[in-house]
């Protein structure tokens, strides 16, 4: 540039400027802020802009001693323009100081900080048009090498945040989505300062973050897994203070906005995450309360996981999974309390399994509470209508407009009874028992019925307490399950009890090592739960229609070997054995017609029930017919068996009656046998 380009600078101002002694830099300075003060005191507006364009230059210099005359001549521009005059200039003396921090001399950037310092510090709240500009660079100055730089940038970040404070005109709204993106940055200094500037518009009483949660709240669970820990305790300080904050206001939150986001991370492998995440979860639920429930399958989803944190299993896995990652220690859940200065975090030295296993215990018992029988109208997809949702739920912007998603609730369910840890599936099972109780006219037993394959027999005997249950439910328009061979409908067998057992013995058919391994189990469980001559009479009769030949004649032996041998179906037993009743009568003849599938176990039917006569009539129709010598070595070995063991049965019953019979003569005669017996 020739001389009249630096104009309205001196040549020897210019010289000064770019000299590499600071002293004669600062001097050029001095001189510049009087120029400033000169033009401004008669308004010429032209020659300040002319000015500042040619330290504009200055600072877009290759020389790096230049550089720095030009980044003091802007800082002494601002000081002569002063805080009144600066409006109209803060973009042309900010926006060449920020190219500045982007060079390699840490010098240079060090002179920005000042130069921009300076700037601020006369401006004030004009500055804050370019606050997200400004933003941006101190993150960025936080994770700089050279510690001048980062003493200058965090003397920058302190007046900032006072005239943050102070003013009532910052834009939160175009703020915002710059935070949101620098939340996710994974230098632990940039965090520690991103995590600052949140805590500090928290605390602004005219900048309302609770609108804007749902905008950075997934950032603060990220830093929340930061490694270090002294970023840990301060973001969940932060998190405790918005916590407390969505108390005090419910109905500025946007719950349904934020849920999913808490979903996710309540599955973090971070335990301090988990744990918070949870504990959110869990005030979602009890502030918005129905407006939780279309999301009940991503919570369950999140919360069954972590009901087996105290099995032994999980536990040893987590422990070598600790050896193996070298963890020591961990931080444990916040103690989030209604005061904010009670915001804490606990060091223990094991994982708080039983901690998060609490908390999900009470998250699900919470939204257990929330289902009711207005669930159980009928709703898209499975979805029920949640018209009277709004004066159930708490007084907040979100309207749930739906209920609950029962076909996603399901699919949820199935997927945690498969491969899961005990407590798991039946925490499972419990849910499932409760839909049935609050939504009876939803079918919910299919997906249960698998579940009895379960290597666990808690969860199989669980399993089977439900299905009990459900197939103990009374219709409200019973259809007439099944037909007799008279055409009599069975009116006492509603349709859910034989539409059970229609999908068990479809189940046994299917899945043949279920039948040998479980079914016996499973069926004298049912027995005991449900009326075993109701169950006997409803497999009776569907086993008549049978198309699988192999698998009814199969299924009969197993239901007369439990029939004989089960202690739980001793008065069943009994009942047959006299045919004392009508319904004795009905219950033998249905069992004869299905028990022909096996020709073993009609016999023990005979004799169970005193037909000895037709028993005899049976065994010699066998031998004519030269059955007995056809049939396999297997069966003859079961009839043995059983003709034994039904044996044994009658003589234990009929010394047992004898005992009874003279106890009672003794206790007669003799009134201390009485008291004894």
């Amino acid at each position: 540039m020739s001389d009249r380009d630096y104009s309205p600078l001196s040549s020897a101002c210019v010289r000064a400027l770019s000299d590499k002694l600071y002293d004669k830099r600062k001097a050029a300075a001095l001189e510049i802020e009087k120029m400033v003060k000169d033009f401004s005191a008669v308004d010429n507006q032209e020659q300040i802009s002319r000015l500042i364009h040619v330290l504009e230059e200055f600072a877009m210099s290759h020389n790096p001693h230049t550089r720095k005359g030009g980044l003091i001549g802007l800082a002494a521009v601002a000081i002569g323009l002063g805080t009144r005059g600066i409006g109209p200039y803060i973009q042309d003396l900010v926006n060449p100081i920020l190219a500045c921090f982007t060079d390699s001399n840490p010098n240079v950037r060090y002179y920005a900080t000042e130069s921009l310092y300076n700037v601020v510090r006369v401006s004030r709240g004009t500055v804050l048009s370019q606050f997200n500009d400004i933003f941006i660079i101190l993150v960025r100055l936080a994770t700089d090498a050279d510690q001048n730089v980062k003493n200058g940038s965090e003397m920058l970040d302190r007046i900032m945040k006072d005239i943050v404070t102070e003013s009532a005109s910052f834009d939160l709204v175009a703020f915002i989505p710059v935070l949101r993106e620098k939340l996710y940055v994974n230098n632990h200094w940039a965090q520690t300062l991103v995590v600052s500037w949140v805590l500090v518009l928290h605390t602004v009483p005219d900048v309302d973050t609770l609108l804007f949660l749902s905008e950075i709240l997934d950032g603060l669970f990220f830093i929340l897994e930061a490694p270090k820990p002294e970023v840990k305790k301060m973001c969940e300080a932060v998190v405790g203070e918005f916590l407390v904050s969505i108390k005090k206001a419910p109905e500025k939150v946007k719950f349904a906005d934020m849920i999913n986001i808490l979903i996710a991370h309540a599955q973090s492998s971070d335990q301090l995450v988990q744990m918070i995440a949870l504990t959110w979860i869990s005030e979602f639920v009890k502030l918005s309360r129905r407006v939780m429930l279309p999301h009940t399958s991503g919570i369950l989803t999140a919360t069954i996981p972590c009901l087996a944190f105290d099995d032994p299993t999980y536990a040893n896995h987590q422990s070598k999974m600790l050896c193996q990652t070298g963890c020591s220690t961990v931080y444990a859940q916040a103690v989030i309390c209604s005061d904010a200065s009670s915001v804490s975090v606990l060091m223990l030295k094991n994982l708080p399994y039983k901690e998060t296993r609490a908390l999900a215990e009470d998250v699900s018992s919470e939204l257990m509470e929330l289902i009711t029988v207005e669930d159980d109208r009928d709703g898209p997809e499975g979805s029920a209508d949640s018209s009277n949702d709004q004066n159930s739920a708490s007084p907040c912007n979100d309207f749930c407009s739906e209920g609950l998603d029962l076909k996603s609730v399901m699919e949820v369910l199935r997927k945690q009874l498969r491969n899961t840890p005990v407590p798991c599936k039946t925490a499972v099972l419990r849910w499932v028992y409760h839909l049935h109780n609050k939504i009876p006219n939803k079918e919910l037993f299919h997906v249960l019925l698998r579940t009895l394959s379960d290597p666990s027999d808690e969860v199989v005997l669980l399993v089977i307490q439900v299905l009990a249950q459900i197939a103990s439910t009374t219709n409200q328009h019973p259809a007439a399950a099944i037909q007799v061979v008279d055409g009599e409908e069975r009116n006492n067998v509603d349709e859910y009890f034989t539409r059970f057992l229609q999908n068990l013995l479809h189940l046994f058919a299917t899945e043949r090592n279920l039948l040998e391994d479980r079914g016996p189990f499973i069926i004298r469980q049912l027995c005991v739960m449900l009326s075993a001559e109701d169950i006997y009479q409803t497999l009776a009769e569907l086993l008549q229609k049978e198309e699988n030949l192999t698998f009814a004649s199969e299924m009969v032996q197993t239901l007369s070997s439990i029939l004989l041998t089960s202690k739980e179906l001793f008065s069943l037993r009994i009942q047959l054995k006299d045919l004392s009743t009508p319904e004795s009568c009905d219950l033998f003849v249905n069992l004869y017609r299905s028990w022909s599938h096996n020709s073993v176990a009609t016999l023990t039917l005979c004799l169970l029930t005193q037909n000895y006569s037709h028993a005899a009539s049976l065994v010699h129709a066998l031998h004519t017919h030269g059955k007995v010598e056809e049939r396999p070595l297997a069966s003859s070995m079961d009839f043995d068996e059983l003709l034994t063991h039904f044996c044994t049965t009658q003589e234990k019953h009929r010394k047992y009656k004898h005992q009874k019979i003279r106890q009672r003569l003794q206790s007669s005669i003799d009134p201390s046998a009485r008291h004894q017996s």
